[in-house]
């Protein structure tokens, strides 16, 4: 039996449009071997999840693949390989789910919400195997544990040992006891429905299902992307461990290269549906050769270095059209550690005198005592207990800083922001905005105050109107206070999206025709459409590549400088977060936990917490990257 257990050779799939035929993946090959992890990094629109769905047969209408080879090795199979191009559509099922099996991007959208989670587990397994019922819970629940969403059976019983008074442990009933009380824990689970579930829980449940039949290749595809880091290390770990101890093979698809050091064994550098780079993750990372992987493993910010800007990948190329109508990428003659403008490292002396220039301000918010509580209702509608969202928080915002907030999903970090803006109502304390009661302010007073706060959410493509074109969203925030004329409110609207770096002659065209990172830069050119004083950025850059959002980091600073803003930047991403931020505030369960200068948290963080937090950042090191392969056995440069 061969150790390539996947060989694409030539793969090229393409979707006919009314206006022109788009080659999404243009002539790529490489190989899976047995036992270990190919990583295909690439930004968005590169072909890197078209790959996957053409090796899964699942390439959506008008896409089809126009040539290329697929062979497949079953992990038990004598018959030799078999190229899965030429599998008819009927036989296909054979392969995908049961020896190819996938983890989807969007954990949340994954399993349809009006099934519990065990019903579609148990349709998955049964949908391979002629099994009962019962046996399939019983698998389900197996596989469960193997993920690490239900603890183990025994560790189940030291729970209900520890729980139990010492005068009951001698019961004769006590065994029996027992063994119900564990079955009923584990029942529940599969009971559960998928909005009872945290997105890391989600996302358990779909490897669960990915390895039910026990796969030779699973295909994971951004698996981690919209993850907490502290969730998306240990979803990385526990698919490490499923491989290892499974022996399958991994195709493990993402945008971002230090998520790939952490998994990969060998790593397929894709771009405009080409592989531009292809090799050990070893030789990637220690000498990478296209200036595209270059450009990738710089522009993600890391929390060891004080760089001002950013690199992009146009630092690094640039892409020209022959006269043939043929692209080709150049390589900039210059140092790719150079290659940011105006991007030297700032010193200690530069980052103590910034933040005491900023400190010797009157502070421009002031947050005082901050309680916000949510009742958790009854049967009958009744208040049954109030969970605190956010706790007792207290911390000042001086003219022109950034203050990071950070900390994982349910800190409190979206609810506190909302509540700064009275998009939420405080349950107790104050909000001192130039030393206005903002947590009291109400009719014209608040709406005077609102044109000086705003707010640029995570997803721009849910913040902006489908229905309106771009330029009249820009706009709209103008018409609503009534500022200027309608020639000057298009003339406001021309100069943001000129100065975000789009084409004013696009105001006309809808969200929809925009890409993630345009539309996230349209969502920043209204958020400045009344000049405000302070902007809160929540999650702003999350969702978008590691290409773009170096880009979009970069203009948030430099429209600081432009604008004389103040941000307080929201993110579950350290590294991010260091990169934006002077000072850092870690938030946990809806208090602070500690609060200081940026390089300080990240030099000597004082909790726990934190340093959990900066544990789980994928650094993607070269001495990381050689523990690992060590560990497997696989020699390195």
């Amino acid at each position: 039996m061969t150790d390539t257990i996947l060989d694409v050779r030539n793969l090229h799939v393409q979707f006919q449009t009314d206006e022109r035929l788009i080659k999404a993946v243009d002539g790529i090959s490489f190989e899976v071997k047995r036992g270990q992890t190919l990583g295909i990094v690439g930004e968005s629109g590169s072909g890197k999840s078209v790959t996957s769905l053409a090796v899964m047969g699942l390439v959506p209408s008008p896409g089809r693949v126009a040539g290329g080879e697929l062979w497949f090795q079953a992990a038990e199979s004598d018959t030799g390989a078999i190229d899965l191009v030429k599998v008819p559509p009927s036989h296909r099922r054979t392969y995908r789910g049961n020896q190819i099996s996938m983890i989807f991007q969007e954990p949340m959208s994954s399993l349809n919400p009006v099934y519990t989670c065990g019903f579609q587990l148990t349709e998955a397994i049964r949908l391979h195997q002629n099994i009962s019922e019962a046996e399939a819970r019983r698998q389900a629940i197996a596989l469960l544990q193997e993920v690490k969403l239900l603890p183990s059976d025994e560790e189940l019983k030291q729970r209900y040992l520890e729980e139990l008074p010492q005068s009951e442990l001698a019961h004769p009933s006590s065994e029996a006891e027992l063994n119900r009380h564990i079955n009923q824990q584990k029942q529940s689970i599969l009971d559960r429905y998928p909005h009872e579930l945290s997105g890391g829980q989600i996302q358990r449940v779909m490897i669960a299902m990915a390895i039910s039949c026990n796969p030779s290749l699973l295909i994971a595809d951004e698996p981690t992307t919209a993850l907490d880091v502290t969730v998306q290390a240990t979803i990385l770990d526990l698919l490490r461990e499923l491989r290892d101890r499974r022996n399958m093979s991994i195709m493990f698809i993402t945008h971002d290269l230090g998520v790939i050091a952490d998994i990969a064994d060998t790593v397929a550098v894709m771009y405009q549906g080409r592989i531009v780079e292809y090799g050990s993750v070893w030789q990637i990372f220690s000498s990478p050769q296209h200036p595209y992987t270059k450009s990738l493993l710089t522009c993600r910010p890391r929390p060891d270095r004080r760089l001002q800007l950013l690199p992009t990948v146009s630092d690094f190329m640039e892409v020209v059209t022959t006269p043939s109508g043929e692209t080709v990428i150049q390589e900039k003659p210059t140092d790719m550690f150079q290659a940011v403008r105006n991007a030297a490292e700032m010193s200690d002396f530069d980052l103590d005198h910034r933040l005491t220039e900023l400190q010797q301000q009157s502070p421009l918010l002031s947050v005082r005592d901050l309680q916000v509580a949510f009742p958790v209702r009854g049967v009958w509608g009744e208040t049954k207990r109030y969970v605190m969202a956010v706790n007792g928080v207290s911390f000042d915002v001086y003219p022109g800083e950034t203050l990071g907030l950070v900390g994982e999903s349910g800190c409190g970090k979206t609810t506190l922001a909302r509540t700064l803006l009275r998009l939420i109502e405080p349950t107790q304390g104050q909000i001192l905005f130039e030393g206005r009661p903002a947590h009291s302010l109400e009719g014209q007073a608040l709406r005077q105050l609102r044109q000086e706060m705003q707010i640029i959410f995570q997803n721009p493509f849910g913040s902006l109107d489908p229905r309106m074109t771009v330029g009249a969203a820009v706009i709209e925030p103008l018409k609503i206070h009534r500022r200027g004329n309608q020639r000057q409110n298009r003339e406001r609207a021309a100069y943001l999206l000129e100065r975000v770096g789009l084409d004013p002659q696009l105001m006309h065209r809808y969200p929809h025709e925009f890409s993630g990172g345009q539309r996230q830069r349209i969502a920043i050119a209204r958020a400045l459409a009344l000049n405000p004083k302070f902007i809160i950025c929540d999650e702003s850059v999350s969702a978008l590549d590691v290409s773009v959002q170096a880009q979009v980091l970069n203009l948030l600073k430099e429209l600081q400088g432009e604008f004389g803003l103040t941000y307080i930047f929201i993110s579950h991403d350290l590294s991010v977060v260091k990169f934006m931020s002077d000072r850092i505030m870690v938030m946990n369960r809806g208090k602070i936990e500690e609060i200081g200068p940026a390089e300080a948290i990240y030099r000597e963080p004082k909790q726990p917490y934190t340093r959990q937090l900066i544990a789980a950042i994928p650094v993607g090191s070269l001495e990381r990257i050689r523990e690992r392969q060590v560990e497997r056995g696989i020699a390195v440069g």
